[in-house]
């Protein structure tokens, strides 16, 4: 069911929820401390940390504004469970990243923790047996998980995709930019497919995420942190799963899946990468003579085409490479 009335309030709350609440937050993240050096940049500039929560905030105050109007004004409700399950989600998610970002930058949660934290996060779509068992994948066909799906699949969907988006960033406007990128792409399958959850959360979050790039765009005044990176794959792969689109979910993550095999190549040369580039007098430069990051590959590309590389430049270019590959998924799988 979809009603564009209710939708557009919706999407309106989300929006001012997220803009108003992050210009607050930059104010007082500053007053507390709560402050991390803006890495890309050649001075010792200090950025407000964790803002990305806000974002996260604005579209679940969206999605709730969305249902009370299909309630109050309709009568009904509107697929009441999935949105309920898909809102804990988010809000389980995105507090377990706002407590990384708390602790401190490299201090946070270890890798162990984020997956024994992560994996129950999954438990509201696991509780009310979330998603169609029979699933259609690229390159294998379809294939019918049976229980096995909502036990085991649902956990390492949700594991999985917080996990990737989180490995792409540490640019200004990076994260919430490819974010906005892929609900735009997820918005237009949607609608061409007629999957109204899917198009109305996707909306939903989009105009959320534009409210939050007013002050993450460069030059950043706050960053999104891992509240949002956390809470922003748990929500693109909750959709998925309720929507039942994992070929075209998985296709556009198709830069995350690269990025894990440039970290493993990382790992196999003895590298623990960092995607932040090295600052020069000239610009930015590959931190690494091998590229072991999509941001590597993007700053070589700004190196290649014009002799230069900015930081607006990499987010760009990762926008740039993100919406191609939203398109492709479009014409594959449309």
């Amino acid at each position: 069911m979809l009603e564009p009335v209710y939708l557009a309030p919706a999407a309106l709350v989300a929006f001012m929820t997220s803009y108003v609440a992050t210009g607050k937050w930059i104010n007082v993240a500053r007053l507390i401390g709560l402050v991390g050096r803006d890495m890309n940049k050649g001075d010792d500039r200090l950025v407000a940390e964790a803002g990305g929560v806000w974002p996260l905030i604005g579209a679940l105050f969206g999605l709730l504004t969305l249902e009370s109007l299909y309630i109050y004004v309709e009568g009904l409700q509107y697929r009441f469970i999935d949105l309920m399950s898909l809102s804990l989600v988010l809000l389980m998610s995105a507090f377990l990243g706002f407590m990384d970002d708390i602790l401190g930058w490299k201090k946070g949660l270890k890798i162990w923790q984020r997956v024994v934290f992560m994996a129950p996060i999954a438990v509201p779509l696991v509780a009310v047996k979330a998603g169609v068992s029979v699933v259609s994948l690229p390159l294998v066909g379809v294939v019918d998980f049976g229980i096995l799906y909502p036990l085991i699949l649902i956990p390492i969907g949700i594991l999985g995709a917080s996990n990737a988006f989180n490995m792409i960033g540490g640019y200004n406007g990076l994260e919430a930019g490819m974010a906005s990128a892929i609900m735009a792409f997820t918005m237009a399958y949607s609608l061409l497919k007629g999957l109204d959850l899917a198009f109305q959360a996707s909306v939903i979050m989009l105009l959320s995420l534009l409210a939050f790039l007013a002050y993450n765009w460069y030059p950043a005044r706050v960053f999104p942190g891992n509240a949002f990176t956390y809470g922003f794959g748990a929500y693109y792969a909750s959709l998925v799963i309720l929507d039942d689109f994992q070929k075209f979910g998985l296709a556009l993550f198709s830069l995350y899946f690269l990025e894990l095999a440039l970290f493993l190549r990382g790992l196999a040369n003895g590298v623990y990468k960092e995607n932040f580039a090295r600052v020069t007098p000239d610009g930015l430069r590959p931190p690494y003579d091998k590229s072991y990051s999509v941001t590597h590959i993007a700053l070589k590309i700004q190196l290649l085409l014009r002799g230069k590389a900015t930081e607006r430049g990499v987010t760009l270019t990762l926008i740039c490479m993100q919406s191609v590959i939203g398109a492709l998924a479009l014409i594959a799988y449309s």
